[in-house]
């Protein structure tokens, strides 16, 4: 009399595919919940700001009232030269009377030539965590939504063949 068990390569597959899916999900909270509780999400693309928030760096910027910034308080806001740029520095001046920041990057010699209006302001750096910005910002690129959709059909892959093998009989 044959005993049946499950097929060990039936699970492998299920179980490596369910763990590819729970690092894909895990992957994509810190991109999109945060969105959802009134936060910004940018990738930090320059030097300006290092140590402190290196290249690659992804920045949580929160709107506050610009008169509640404090002297060293990291901003994020549009660029004086191209306002499609997002610069992310450190106040140096709240001059709340003219309504504008006097800014410095920590990596920067001087203090930013434009000072910043608060009409150009977006809101207040609460948190930067290194590295992912560039993983998210290249998985922004042709070749990075390639490899995201060959990855999720390699999980989908995975599913189905563990689903169809534990349907064969393993006998032992």
């Amino acid at each position: 009399m044959s005993q049946k068990k499950k097929n060990p390569v039936a699970t492998v597959c299920s179980l490596l595919g369910t763990i590819l899916l729970i690092v894909l999900i895990l992957g994509c909270i810190p991109l999109t919940v945060p969105k959802a509780f009134g936060y910004n999400i940018y990738t930090v693309i320059s030097g300006s700001m290092e140590p402190a928030i290196p290249v690659g760096s992804l920045v949580y910027v929160k709107y506050q009232e610009p008169e509640t910034i404090q002297k060293k308080d990291v901003i994020a806001f549009y660029g004086a030269k191209d306002a499609s740029s997002i610069v992310t520095h450190r106040v140096v001046t709240n001059k709340k009377l003219s309504g504008e920041f006097i800014t410095k990057g920590d990596a920067n010699q001087t203090k930013d030539m434009n000072s910043v209006n608060y009409n150009n302001y977006m809101g207040k750096v609460v948190l930067s965590i290194p590295i992912i910005g560039g993983i998210a910002q290249s998985l922004t690129t042709a070749s990075g939504k390639i490899a995201l959709f060959c990855l999720i059909a390699f999980i989908l892959l995975l599913e189905i063949l563990g689903s169809l093998l534990h349907k064969v009989e393993f006998k032992k």
